[in-house]
């Protein structure tokens, strides 16, 4: 059996795996890591045949909402199994119940663990469930974590305020990464369109009830103007558009919609601007997305989305909930030169390459890990050599 240390990523979905952490599978095997993954199977379990070579345990008890406690109650102790047969050397955990059940789990069976607050959830933004049920769980979870990861620092003064982990766990490490190189500047075909487009999924809390109402006034201004959604409105959500709600907004014709998809970049080629938005964000994966391909983009003044994008020199900032304020920003944007656009457009592309390149994030974690695992011989001299560079802690 192979000495090489061990570590195992836990997700709340495949998707995740697919869309956030294959870029860490790669690096952490070539930095001479073995790596398992266990999460939840779903279609995107195809990333098994991109030869990473990595190890799948499936999750059978962990289902992404609503709260069961019988059921949360298997899903820490079938982790608790996991780890303690397949004893990795660490388990990084992604995601709100990976992060709650996943680190208490750890902890049982004597593992260490780093947790990635990715984002706040529906429950943030309802204080009342977040302070009485989510607040002691994260409490109690993240007690004996190695480090706690959060993608703006705004998530982690909030934690630390509310004193749910010690100072030391506390680390700002800015994003999962986006891969430059898929993501880039593409030529577009000339039109008369000016396409403001909206990518994610249809959730309240993404602002897209903004965006449409947005949409028509802006349609009122300009016949150039077009607003696209592009995204999933069958997503299990309490915060989810209803398939009645999106049909009026198709059918006034406000905007265009184009259903789910698995790459957003025709889309966003096609556009002259991003638009989100949300109410709160870890580090919005697609506004990094839409920087890398050098666009321009429209969001708002919540953490998260004010971390990529600077008023008037990058994009432009919206008060969250407020269409009217979105609409402005959007029409301001509009009325700019198309030398203006592109500036925009290339100043976020060199903000990604500086910040946000997954290469750059996966180097970060390696650091981490260095520095959080107990000392062995083993370790890969890739990653001691960094250690001492280690994660922004203020």
């Amino acid at each position: 059996m192979s000495t090489r240390p061990q570590i195992a990523i836990v997700t709340n979905s495949t998707w995740t795996v697919y869309n956030f952490c294959l870029h860490f599978v790669k690096r952490f095997r070539l930095a001479g890591y073995r790596v398992m993954v266990i999460a939840p199977v779903d279609e995107y379990i195809e990333y098994l045949q991109d030869s990473y070579f990595v190890r799948h345990i499936p999750l059978r008890h962990l289902k992404q909402h609503g709260v069961n406690p019988a059921r949360e109650l298997l899903l820490v102790h079938e982790l608790y199994r996991i780890y303690r047969k397949e004893k990795p050397d660490i388990v990084l955990h992604f995601g709100i119940k990976p992060n709650i059940y996943g680190s208490l789990a750890a902890r049982l069976s004597g593992v260490p663990a780093i947790s990635t607050v990715m984002g706040l959830g529906y429950t943030f933004l309802h204080p009342r469930i977040f302070k009485r049920i989510v607040w002691p769980l994260y409490r109690l979870a993240f007690r004996q974590n190695k480090a706690v990861v959060f993608l703006n620092r705004s998530d982690r003064e909030l934690f630390l305020s509310e004193h749910l982990l010690k100072p030391f766990q506390a680390r700002h490490i800015a994003g999962t990464g986006v891969n430059i190189n898929f993501f880039r500047p593409l030529a577009a075909a000339p039109t008369d369109k000016f396409v403001f487009v909206y990518i994610g999924r249809l959730l309240y809390d993404k602002g897209v009830s903004e965006f449409v109402r947005a949409a028509r006034r802006l349609r009122a201004l300009s016949p150039e103007i077009e607003c696209w959604i592009v995204g999933d409105f069958s997503y299990a959500n309490q915060a989810a558009v209803s398939r009645e709600e999106l049909l009026k907004w198709v059918e006034e014709k406000s905007i265009r919609y184009f259903g789910a998809t698995r790459d957003v970049r025709p889309y966003l080629k096609r556009a002259q601007a991003l638009v989100l938005p949300s109410y709160r964000e870890g580090l919005s994966r697609v506004i990094t997305e839409a920087m890398a391909m050098a666009k321009p983009v429209v969001t708002t003044r919540v953490p998260g989305c004010e971390d990529a994008i600077e008023d008037g020199v990058n994009g432009f900032l919206a008060e969250a909930r407020d269409a009217e304020s979105l609409a402005e920003a959007m029409y301001k944007l509009y009325l700019l030169s198309r030398d203006e656009r592109e500036a925009m457009g290339l100043r976020n592309r060199r903000k990604v390459e500086e910040l946000f390149d997954e290469k750059i994030i996966s180097e970060q974690y390696l650091q981490l890990i260095a520095e959080v695992l107990p000392e062995r011989a083993d370790l890969p001299k890739t990653v001691v050599s960094r250690a001492s560079q280690s994660t922004t802690r203020r």
